[in-house]
């Protein structure tokens, strides 16, 4: 059978795609592999707060100037948002959807440490969006804070 220059230039073509697409993929799937650890998420988390943190005071800065280079303002607010949407993604595909695990409501003590961790965990999802809203470092302090107590929660035997 022979094989046509369109043929090759198809499979070239989808060969590359693949390859593409592949990179762009997330690190990490939802089922049970024990690859990643809890530590680095949430060091991860951390590291993307001061990232946060650090577009904020940027933009303040450079909005403040007499001449605004609005080019530099547009890219810290597009890394403050990237890194927002990092803290959400490691919040929801990470943590709840895969290390907190259903405790039925008559398991007591069992079930109200759950839903405090579920319930800390929704507070980081929205004070990351309140994040990307504006520059309020508050919202960074609550972040902050939301995590401290999560590792806390997460942690206790």
């Amino acid at each position: 059978m022979k094989v046509t220059r369109t043929t090759k230039k198809l499979s070239l073509t989808v060969i590359i795609a693949v390859a593409l697409f592949a990179a762009l993929a997330r690190p990490h799937c939802q089922i049970p592999c024990g690859i990643y650890d809890d530590q680095a998420r949430l060091d991860s988390i951390a590291e993307h707060i001061v990232t946060i943190e650090k577009s904020m005071k940027m933009i303040t800065t450079l909005t403040a100037e007499e001449k605004p280079d609005m080019n530099q303002i547009v890219r810290w607010v597009q890394n403050k948002d990237d890194h927002a949407d990092e803290i959400a993604h490691i919040v929801t595909y990470y943590f709840m959807a895969q290390r907190l695990s259903p405790v039925e409501k008559s398991a007591a003590p069992a079930y109200e440490k759950y839903v405090n961790k579920l319930g800390l965990l929704h507070q980081m999802l929205v004070y990351s969006m309140k994040a990307k809203q504006t520059t309020n470092l508050a919202n960074v302090k609550k972040l902050e804070s939301l995590l401290a107590e999560f590792k806390t929660a997460y942690v206790e035997p």
